[in-house]
This record gives structure tokens, C-alpha cells and sequence, in this order.
């Protein structure tokens, strides 16, 4: 069973940091590349950053460049998305999902799975 859980997210004054992490299961995990995307109330999901476990290749939206850092930990099978200077507007349900392709893919139709998501909440 494929499985991928978020964890890491909570409440943080603005300009704190936060570290989500994504396990992940039941596929092989070295071909996939794994994106996370945020989705805040009344707006679209969006993407934030991936990384692809075959190439290393690192890809960040532009909102959260200079800001945010995806790394893996491919014995572990997990991603981590360490998260620095937080804003505001950084508030969203944060998810986790894999692109099979290894790609990392821009557009949430090409990732395959999908973790249950998890909350980060900034205060200003």
C-alpha cells in the first residue's frame, strides 16, 4: 500500500521556522520525485518546492525561494521542507505527493499520490 505521511506542522510567529517531513511507502522511492504543495482557505493549491530522489534536481516556487530548503533522506525514504523566515502568507495545509516520472512536475495532475496533508499556521 502506497503510503505518504506529512508531519512537522503546527503554529509559529512570523519569521520562525518549521520542518516538514514526508515518509513515504510501498513505492520505490529512489524513481519518484516528491513534491510538497500548500493550499490556504479560498485559494488554488499551489506548488512550493520538489525534489526528484534520481537526479537530486531541486525546483522551489517563487514565493519561497531564498526561504525554503527540500532535502531526502533516501534511507529513510522521507523528504524534509525546512522552512525559514515564515510569513503570513505562508499559512496553508501543506501536502506532500509523488511524481512517478521523477520529474517533478508543476501541475498537481501529474504526482500520483498524496499525503493526508498537515497545517502550518504563521502569526503575525
Amino acid at each position: 500500500e502506497v503510503q505518504l505521511v506529512e508531519s512537522g506542522g503546527g503554529l509559529v510567529q512570523a519569521g520562525g521556522s518549521l520542518r516538514l517531513s514526508c515518509a513515504a511507502s510501498g513505492f520505490t522511492f529512489d524513481d519518484y520525485a516528491i513534491g510538497w504543495f500548500r493550499q490556504a482557505p479560498g485559494k488554488e493549491r499551489e506548488g512550493v518546492s520538489c525534489i526528484s530522489v534520481r537526479n537530486g534536481y531541486r525546483y522551489y516556487g517563487d514565493s519561497v525561494k531564498g526561504r525554503f530548503a527540500i532535502s531526502s533522506d533516501n534511507a529513510k525514504n522521507t523528504v524534509y521542507l525546512r522552512m525559514n523566515n515564515l510569513k503570513p502568507e505562508d499559512t496553508a495545509v501543506y501536502y506532500c505527493a509523488a511524481d512517478p516520472r521523477g520529474l517533478c512536475g508543476r501541475r498537481d495532475y501529474e504526482y500520483d499520490f498524496w499525503g493526508q496533508g498537515t497545517q502550518v499556521t504563521v502569526s503575525s
